[in-house]
Order: C-alpha cells, then sequence, then structure tokens
C-alpha cells in the first residue's frame, strides 16, 4: 500500500510539472506582448508612425514571441493629431495547446490605449 502511494504521488507531480510546462509559456508570451504594445502605444502617442509602421511593429514583436497571428488581426487606430491624439492597439489571438485527451484553446485579448496629455 505504501509504494502505490509512492507511485501514485510520483504520478502527480510529473503531470503538475507536465501541466505548468506546457501552459505557462503562452500566458508568459502574453505577458510580455501586452508589455510590448502598451509600450508601443505609449511611445507611438508622441511620435509621427503611421497606423501601418505600428502594426507592423506589433507583427514583428508577435513573431519574435512566435504568437500565432497574421497581421490583419491587430486592430490600429489614431485619432486626433499625430503627436496629440491618442492610440488604440487590438490584437485578438488563440494559442492552441495540445493535452493529452484534452485539446484546448487560450484566447488572449491584449489591448491598449493611450492618450496624449495634450
Amino acid at each position: 500500500m505504501g509504494t502505490m502511494k509512492a507511485i501514485v504521488g510520483i504520478v502527480a507531480i510529473v503531470a503538475a510539472v507536465y501541466l505548468c510546462a506546457t501552459l505557462i509559456p503562452p500566458f508568459f508570451s502574453n505577458y510580455q506582448f501586452e508589455d510590448a504594445i502598451k509600450t508601443e502605444a505609449q511611445m507611438s502617442t508622441y511620435s509621427t508612425k503611421s497606423e501601418e509602421q505600428i502594426r507592423d511593429t506589433i507583427y514583428k514583436k508577435a513573431q519574435e514571441l512566435e504568437i500565432p497571428m497574421n497581421r490583419e488581426q491587430i486592430k490600429v487606430q489614431r485619432t486626433g493629431l499625430q503627436g496629440s491624439g491618442s492610440v488604440s492597439i487590438d490584437a485578438p489571438y488563440l494559442v492552441h495547446v495540445d493535452l493529452p485527451g484534452y485539446p484546448l484553446d487560450l484566447r488572449f485579448d491584449p489591448s491598449t490605449r493611450n492618450r496624449s496629455v495634450f
């Protein structure tokens, strides 16, 4: 009976480690991606970058982080004058994770809005 408890305990620990190793990377990448789009929105609010240039920068960061998305999923909207308006960025995406016996789709919706102080 004691060895059975030990085996069950080891299996539970291995399963927990496997789940963490499988599920944590997409969440960590999302955290980094959200930080990148917030920074880009802040910088772009006071620059003369076009919406397309902002979209390209965000797309390059998504590719760097291996986030499965295309350019069309990234919505950039600039309102007001460049340098004194506001910038909003929405970039929803889906990550498919194959767990043994349970496929899982993780939906992420990073977005930010930044307004100029002027």
